[in-house]
This record gives C-alpha cells, sequence and structure tokens, in this order.
C-alpha cells in the first residue's frame, strides 16, 4: 500500500454550520473518518495545517502548505490537500510555481457541501483525490474534482454551487475518475532529478478588470503600491486608445519604474492575441507589457508572484513568463 500524507486547511470540506454561516471546524482525523473505505486503499497519515474559509487564503499560506511538502516528500509516495473551492484553483496554480519536477503527485480537492450533509460531494472528492495521490502515472500538482483530474495551472471554479464546480481551461483533463478506477486521457513523461521548492513569494500584484469608460487615472493610483499590473482586458486584448492616449501613457510609466503588465482576457478560453487589433499592438509595443495568451488569471497571477521573487529586470522576468511550467502556456507568438 502506498503511503499518503493528507494535508488539511479548512473549506466547505471541513464545515459545519455556525450562527453566522458555515465555517470550517472539522479536523483532518473527523474528515477521514467519514470514508472509512480509505483505510483499503492506502496507508494515511493526517496534518492540519490550517482550518479556515478558503476566502482567507493568503500568498503566506500556499508557502507554509509548500513547505509542509517539502518537509514530508521523502516520507510519502503523494500528497492530497483538502481545501475550500473558493480560491483552490489559485492554490493550485501557487503550487505548480512553488513545487516543481515532482514525481509524485499532490492532489487538491474539496467540495460544494460539508462532508457531514447528507447530500455531499464530499466523500467521493476525497475519495477520487486519494485514489489519484497513489496513481504512478499522475504527479505534480493536479486538482481533482467531481470526477476530473485537471492540472494545478489549468483550473478555474466555474459554478459556484454546481457539483461539477471546476473546468480545465484550453487543456485536456489529465484523467476521469469513475468507479474507483482512473481513465488516463494523457500519458506524460514523468520529470527527472530532484524536485524543486521555492519559499518566496512577492505578493504586490493588483488585476483590473477593464470596463468601457474606465478612467486611467486608476493605473497612477495604483502604481506607488504594487510591483506588476495584470490587466483583465476585452476579447483577445488591447488597451482604450482615446484621443488623449491617457490610458497608453498610464502603462508607459509603468514601464518607466521597471514594473511588468500582463494583458489577458475576460473571455474565459482561448486566451489573448495583442497582435489582432490596433489597441493591442499599440500596448504590445510598450516595455514591459506582457500578454497571457492561453494562461489563465490564476496562473497569471500567482506566475508573477513567484516570478518577482526572484528577479525585477524586465527582461529576465519576459523570458521567465514565457517559459512554460506545468503546462500554464500552451503556445504564443
Amino acid at each position: 500500500m502506498k503511503n499518503i500524507l493528507l494535508i488539511a486547511t479548512g473549506g466547505t470540506i471541513a464545515s459545519r454550520p455556525t450562527e453566522d454561516g458555515l465555517a470550517p471546524q472539522l479536523c483532518a482525523e473527523d474528515i477521514l473518518s467519514c470514508v472509512p473505505s480509505l483505510a483499503e486503499l492506502c496507508h494515511i497519515d493526517a496534518l492540519q495545517l490550517l482550518n479556515i474559509d478558503s476566502t482567507n487564503m493568503s500568498p503566506d499560506n500556499w508557502l507554509a502548505i509548500a513547505a509542509c511538502v517539502k518537509e514530508n516528500y521523502f516520507r510519502y509516495d503523494g500528497f492530497v490537500i483538502t481545501h475550500g473551492t473558493d480560491t483552490m484553483a489559485y492554490t493550485a496554480s501557487a503550487l505548480s510555481y512553488l513545487i516543481q519536477n515532482s514525481v509524485k503527485p499532490i492532489v487538491l480537492t474539496g467540495s460544494q457541501k460539508s462532508i457531514y450533509d447528507q447530500e455531499t460531494d464530499a466523500r467521493r472528492n476525497l475519495f477520487d483525490a486519494f485514489l489519484a495521490a497513489q496513481d504512478d502515472a499522475l504527479f505534480g500538482v493536479m486538482l481533482v474534482f467531481d470526477g476530473r483530474v485537471i492540472s494545478g495551472t489549468r483550473a478555474r471554479k466555474m459554478r459556484t454551487k454546481s457539483m461539477n464546480a471546476f473546468s480545465s481551461i484550453d487543456y485536456p483533463e489529465l484523467a476521469l475518475l469513475r468507479d474507483g478506477r482512473i481513465l488516463h486521457y494523457i500519458r506524460r513523461e514523468k520529470p527527472t532529478g530532484l524536485p524543486a521548492f521555492y519559499d518566496k513569494l512577492d505578493s504586490r500584484v493588483f488585476v483590473l478588470r477593464l470596463i468601457p469608460g474606465m478612467n486611467p487615472d486608476v493605473l497612477h493610483l495604483l502604481l506607488p503600491h504594487y510591483d506588476a499590473l495584470v490587466i483583465e482586458s476585452f476579447g483577445v486584448g488591447g488597451l482604450p486608445c482615446y484621443e488623449q492616449e491617457d490610458f497608453l501613457a498610464a502603462v508607459h510609466a509603468w514601464s518607466a519604474q521597471g514594473k511588468p503588465i500582463v494583458i489577458t482576457t475576460q473571455v474565459p478560453h482561448e486566451g489573448s492575441d495583442l497582435g489582432v487589433y490596433q489597441v493591442g499592438a499599440r500596448a504590445a509595443s510598450i516595455p514591459g507589457v506582457l500578454q497571457a495568451h492561453t494562461m489563465t488569471v490564476e496562473s497569471v497571477v500567482t506566475k508573477l508572484m513567484w516570478i518577482l521573487s526572484q528577479t525585477r529586470d524586465l527582461n529576465t522576468l519576459s523570458q521567465l513568463f514565457y517559459t512554460p511550467v506545468a503546462h500554464d502556456l500552451l503556445r504564443f507568438e
């Protein structure tokens, strides 16, 4: 039997009703006791690292989770991390950059309803997560939910209440889980050598969602407080070019201070392409302006945090940003 470590962080799966609504109150052992069939699948140790609503998840918590995996990496064959669904995609992306080249599965899962509810998805998701964590063909950071195995950099929560809450954005699911069996979609070559762990993030990254008629002064207001800006633009991407070109001037101000701006899209699928329209091409010509291409916003944000903790040189930053990690970036020109 494989040895798997459960790292519990709270979330809906560990919640009970309170006077103010659901709040994480169950510990790791409580969660495991609700799925006794896991004892027949693998040997499990449990560790209660956090017990928070995932709305309260922070970059410091991501570093703590990565450090916990690092500390226990050579003692276990795989890891299951229980987590709230609201920010699980961000955590999955962050861990994909903080823990690279892992030959062992690092699986995040959670549920839309507490594991104590009668009509819950928690027990199935938990069993599936441990099934994935002891599978010899799976490795690296992934999210398991509603019978789907999704690469950590590709997951996004698409539904607030339904059991099929997560989708894989512009990348195939790695596998499906059905009736205790894993159906592999993609056979990947396992990495060689030792895993690479990182222990720093720069959390001073801001995401700005464009709306028609937005005042570009907001970019100047953000500049002193953040080290990078992610702009969720329209369609394939671009910036408004008003007669005074105030938006482009604001972007030049970020460039002058050596702070990168990444332009992505509000559209869930197919990514950005700044070369299509003039509003995109003019923005892309400014030094320090990058584009997300097919990366999710969750991956863009956490990748920037990871890169900024290593370098502030725009050329080096650009090279790292455009270097694919764990399927985060499929193509760019």
